[in-house]
């Protein structure tokens, strides 16, 4: 079994393992792996000041308690010697085989691409590891146990490379451990890194569990004890393993964020595990419990009618015993308990020695659907967005009029329904009933609804637009998408043209027609366009983003058209302390090269109007119109000549950052300051200051200090905040006033 955060780095205690496990492996095979790797890493330590070694060894020690197999073990052995060292994938070839070499392959990251940007570079490395394992799931189950070693270590580095690699984790390899039902990797790497990306909330909850933990322990023990006693009283034919269990930090916070409970009002936060010899019993159990506890209503699961979409069966009921306290009741046989902690490493199709198709291909078609929905956009970046929205945690199960059951992720739609049953279903579609009823095509599908599409006969019916903006799965999207793509390409290249010209209108981009397809090369060559109508049409269907790549295109036309002429430089004094000339991009009179500040009692940002005031050998100091002190000073009357009029140039925000404080009240919530500042992270915004108190009615009020480029990205990150459960108001606040 997994042995959680424990770290088993020395090559003896993995051979020893070996030795202990019943299954065959080639020993002398992993260890020339071993060797090979030790060499090729001789001279590289980790942060952490150990032997590089210890990383390899460790991640296939991982791989081994999952049972994985000899090649499996050897690439783990070997994953970082292409990356890291001079060693060619093709003498890995020669020495441990082609399977190895493939599997090695497969989850080394790509080289360095000039065009693409960090975010791109890091779609495209997923975008790889996810057709590799489209041809051998085994590339997966080694990234996610090489990523959950590097979890593990992750203290040794630095905290700005701890959190980009813990919010990458939480993004992307938590929702793929998930889909493929790795429960034991999932739970930990998910632990690590919220431990990371909110340590104030994690020590919380864990001094929460830490504080009952002995309660928690004999209230378990007690309800095993009856349970057994009761089991073995009504003559039960086997004797069930009972096991207990106790919800994951993570788990347990998702569970306060999302529904906005107390700990103590989770009901599974405790669960009792029951594993009988087959599916017979696991109902016979069911019917036992229920007449031993109260069952609270609404909270049983069948998963073994209706088994998740990552395999997972199981019996699920919550129920309150003699104590008064609820607690989830799981019941499933030793192999569902199997597939249950492992997932596809479980049943994994090379296992067996079992060659060709078989009914894992079925359950691995996502990853096909992810990679098809890429390409078809023409956007390596929504690969990123795909897994986050695709491989949600939780899934809702519908069903068709026939009685197959179609999972979709939770919020998705009618449109989505439709895709997911067949590609011509969804662009037939004119309508759909709901449990016999008309819906609108933007109807929210709940568990357990039978979803009838009504379709037209018409040759030449197809999808809407509109049907962009209301799809949840990017399955659906894409389909969407590759229609408009194939069958109105005449009218995409119109409608693409057009909204490329809005957009250059709004920017003031203007460039001469002739120089435009060598202006776009770039983009072109992103969005693989060779001509000019291809780039349109792909706006037209929507595989380009303009919103995207309108700030790329800006910069470039700025210093292709717009640079001034170089002339050696003018040595210009220095401003005081806090003041700054043109690059403020403020205007006074028609000049930009005046000495301004920006004064702290409004903070006024590009996109505010502004007015300026002459100060005494500082020169101006610039207040918001609606600032306390501007219009203070015009009641009063007080030095009206000092006064001036100022404005915003053109280029105001670029490459500025702007203090804003941000005056938020929300409902009493121990996770509103994490809540809000993975918000704020999420778009990148850096944050300078917070400060909390409680108000006089209980609710809470925070103040967070961040720099932002201008009102449109502070109007879009308020509009963020204002969706954080609890959150009353968001508010801009013009001085900073910190409580006591």
């Amino acid at each position: 079994m997994l042995k959680k955060s424990e770290t088993v780095s020395t090559i003896d205690v993995l051979l020893q393992k070996i030795f202990d496990d019943e299954k065959q492996y080639n020993l002398s095979k992993i260890i020339s792996a071993y060797e090979f790797a030790a060499k090729a890493h001789a001279n590289q330590v980790r942060s952490s000041g150990e032997p590089y070694i210890t990383h390899p060894v460790a991640v296939s020690y991982i791989l081994l308690e999952l049972g994985m197999d000899t090649d499996t073990i050897c690439a783990a052995m070997l994953h970082d010697v292409v990356e890291d060292t001079d060693v060619t994938l093709e003498e890995l070839r020669k020495l441990f085989g082609q399977d190895v070499a493939m599997l090695v392959d497969g989850v080394t990251k790509l080289g360095k691409i000039p065009l693409f940007t960090k975010e791109e570079q890091q779609a495209e490395n997923v975008r790889k590891i996810l057709l590799a394992m489209s041809q051998d799931i085994r590339v997966i189950i080694i990234k996610l146990c090489d990523r959950l070693h590097n979890m593990r270590t992750l203290e040794f580095r630095p905290a700005n490379k701890q959190r980009n690699t813990a919010l990458e984790t939480m993004n992307i390899y938590a929702p793929i451990a998930h889909r493929l039902g790795i429960k034991t990797i999932q739970d930990e790497i998910e632990d690590l890194a919220f431990r990371y990306l909110d340590p104030y909330a994690y020590a919380e909850i864990e001094q929460q569990m830490k504080i009952k933990s002995n309660e928690r322990q004999v209230f378990i023990e007690s309800i095993k004890k009856q349970i057994t006693e009761r089991f073995q009283k009504n003559g039960f034919s086997c004797s069930p393993v009972l096991m207990g269990r106790v919800k994951s930090v993570y788990g347990i916070y998702r569970k306060t964020f999302v529904q906005g409970k107390n700990v103590e009002e989770i009901y599974d936060i405790y669960a009792v595990r029951i594993i009988v010899q087959n599916v017979i019993e696991c109902y016979n159990a069911l019917g036992l419990i229920h007449d031993m506890f109260t069952p609270i209503p609404n909270r049983f699961k069948d998963y073994i009618a209706t088994p998740k979409a990552n395999m997972y069966q199981s019996l699920h009921t919550t129920v309150i015993g003699r104590e008064g306290v609820p607690f989830e009741v799981q019941i499933r046989t030793e192999d569902m308990h199997y597939t249950a902690e492992y997932g596809i490493a479980a049943h994994w199709k090379y296992k067996e020695g079992i060659k060709g198709k078989d009914k894992l291909e079925s359950r691995l078609a996502w990853i096909r659907q992810i990679i098809e929905a890429q390409q078809d956009t023409d956007d390596v970046e929504e690969i990123v967005r795909t897994i986050k929205s695709d491989l949600a945690p939780e899934d809702c199960f519908a069903f068709t009029p026939k009685g197959d059951m179609i999972t979709l992720p939770t919020g998705a739609t009618i449109i989505d329904f439709a895709y997911a049953i067949h590609t011509q279903v969804g662009n037939k579609m004119k309508g759909a009933k709901v449990d016999g009823k008309l819906v609108s095509l933007d109807h929210v599908l709940n568990t357990g609804e039978i979803v009838e599409i009504l379709t037209s006969s018409d040759p030449n019916h197809g999808p809407n637009r509109a049907w962009l903006s209301i799809c949840k799965t990017n399955e659906a999207k894409s389909k969407i998408r590759s229609w408009f793509k194939k069958e109105r390409r005449e009218e995409n290249i119109i409608n693409g043209k057009a909204e490329l010209e809005r957009e250059f209108g709004r920017n003031n981009i203007n460039v001469p027609a002739e120089d435009l397809k060598s202006f776009l090369a770039d983009d072109m060559k992103r969005h693989n366009c060779a001509e000019l109508d291809d780039f349109y049409a792909a706006i037209g269907y929507g595989g380009v983003i303009l919103s995207r790549i309108i700030t790329r295109l800006k910069d470039t036309y700025t210093k292709l058209y717009e640079a001034p002429e170089k002339k050696p430089p003018l040595p210009a004094p220095q401003p005081p302390e806090g003041l700054k000339r043109s690059a403020t991009g403020i205007v006074v009179d028609g000049e930009n090269n005046v000495m301004v500040k920006f004064s702290r009692c409004c903070n006024p940002v590009p996109g505010d109007d502004i007015i300026g005031f002459i100060t005494r050998g500082h020169g101006i100091s610039v207040h918001k119109k609606d600032c306390e002190n501007y219009i203070h000073a015009l009641q009063n009357g007080s030095e009206p000549d000092r006064w001036v009029e100022v404005c915003w140039s053109e280029k105001a925000a670029a490459g500025q950052s702007f203090r804003v404080t941000l005056d938020i009240v929300a409902y009493n919530n121990v996770m509103l300051l994490a809540n809000v500042t993975t918000a704020i992270a999420e778009m990148r915004v850096p944050v300078t200051d917070t400060a909390m108190r409680e108000l006089k009615n209980g609710n809470t009020n925070l103040l967070v200090d961040c720099l932002i480029a201008g009102m449109g990205q502070l109007n879009t990150l308020m509009s963020k905040i204002r969706k954080i459960q609890d959150v009353i108001s968001v508010e801009r606040k013009e001085q900073t006033v910190r409580p006591h």
